[in-house]
């Protein structure tokens, strides 16, 4: 076989195990997402293969391998230090808790093992000759462009009920369609989520989302009222969805996935705080929740900034309001919510300043209490105070004045001005 979209040593690797199980009598093919992938011209990042040799067989014939899930008489064999699982043709029934079958049995024939599979797409062998083992019609659905399940969907969906949201991600990432029979067993067995944990559908929700089109994705989501019938919570509806998506056509630009999460839940309407403990129930790592959080409490900043604006404030007021924002919540933050603004149809809040903010945020001479030229120690002892809260206050008035260059960031400017304050205050 002349693979065209694999590494040549991992094909030649993955062509010696099928090999060495073919001699020893067995039958071996390369099976699923690196067969689609090939045919689709995408590019094979690793090979999985199906045999009719019983799990204790291969085992016998490559001496460096890892029993990973012996079973489902899965077996990954180490070829060239390349890791393959090499799994036993099987059948599978009794699906109590729609994830895992109850039963699995070895058999003989691949027919009977790829009837077992979620998507014609993903049903198809290939041999060591080139011939496609395709009983199901997964070739021609590919060159139609369609996601359709192997036999019944609604008997797919009940044994996995993660496999909707895999359909969902199969059609968005490939730009497929969606045979009208899958869809229906999709809206059929839509409740049947409520079963899988929060962090599966994290996993196949982000791959949606930081895919090549998430606004695709987005709009099937919005559709098939999936997400609400989850374990985490989502406190909007599929029109709700559907109404946000007019906010995100912008969202396949935005290269970062943690500003598409931001992008995505500033259109659903929600909250920095709200957003921080919905990410926390969808178990998102902690840096990419904290992120996001970060951006849309710049945004509270800047729609709070434009929407309190009076008649005679003009940009220094304003510049006054974002510079204390990005003291507060980091200027990466502040720099994702400026990318936001960009991405937004017609721009969004206070769109016409993003450019004088991207000046702004450039031109700060200081970003943090670190850059201060005076320390908490400096201003105790030239003040002659013992330290308490009053020294916080004292130091973030002084890192506005130094940021938005009213004073300089200058040790003798900046306790002259502390002093100065502090006499005041008295």
């Amino acid at each position: 076989m002349n693979w065209k979209m694999a590494d040549p040593l991992m094909a030649e690797a993955a062509g010696r195990i099928i090999i060495r199980l073919t001699d020893a009598g067995h039958e071996a093919y390369w099976v699923g997402g690196c067969i689609r992938d090939e045919l689709l011209g995408r590019p094979v990042h690793d090979m999985d293969i199906t045999t009719s040799a019983k799990p204790e067989s291969v085992m016998s014939l490559f001496p460096r391998c890892v029993p990973t899930g012996l079973q489902h008489g899965t077996v990954t064999v180490l070829e060239d230090d390349l890791p393959f699982e090499v799994t036993t043709y099987r059948t599978e029934s009794g699906y109590a808790d729609h994830r895992r079958p109850e039963t699995v049995t070895f058999v003989m024939e691949v027919k009977e093992d790829l009837r077992r599979r979620d998507f014609t797409i993903n049903a198809i062998c290939l041999g060591l000759d080139g011939r496609l083992i395709d009983p199901f019609g997964g070739a021609e659905d590919l060159r139609r462009r369609l996601i359709r399940c192997v036999g019944k969907a609604e008997d797919r969906f009940d044994e996995d009920a993660l496999r909707m949201l895999r359909c969902i991600r199969f059609a968005s990432t490939l730009g497929f369609g969606v045979a009208k029979n899958t869809w229906r067993g999709l809206l059929r067995r839509r409740d049947g989520l409520a079963h899988i944990a929060v962090e599966r559908v994290y996993a196949e929700l982000t791959r949606i989302v930081e895919g090549p089109r998430p606004l695709t994705g987005l709009a099937m989501l919005a559709r098939s009222g999936l997400l609400a019938r989850g374990k985490a919570p989502f406190p909007w509806t599929g029109e709700d969805l559907a109404a946000a998506a007019t906010g995100l056509t912008g969202i396949g630009e935005l290269g970062s996935a943690l500003l598409r999460w931001a992008l995505l839940l500033h259109a659903l309407g929600a909250t920095a705080d709200a957003a921080d403990g919905l990410m926390r129930a969808w178990t998102f790592p902690g840096a990419t929740r904290r992120g996001v959080a970060q951006v849309l409490r710049v945004r509270e900043a800047w729609t709070a900034a434009a929407a309190e604006a009076g008649p005679g404030d003009g940009p220094a007021d304003f510049r006054r309001r974002f510079l204390a924002a990005v003291l507060a919540f980091g200027a990466e933050a502040a720099e994702g919510w400026l990318a936001l603004l960009a991405a937004m149809p017609g721009g969004g809040p206070g769109a016409g300043l993003v450019p004088s903010a991207r000046r702004w945020l450039d031109e700060m001479p200081v970003r943090g209490l670190a850059d201060l030229a005076v320390t908490g120690g400096d201003l105790a002892s030239a003040l002659d105070r013992r330290p308490g809260p009053w020294l916080g206050e004292l130091l973030q008035a002084l890192l506005l004045a130094a940021a938005s260059g009213v004073l300089p960031n200058d040790r003798t400017a900046l306790i002259n001005e502390a002093k100065r304050m502090n006499h005041h205050e008295q």
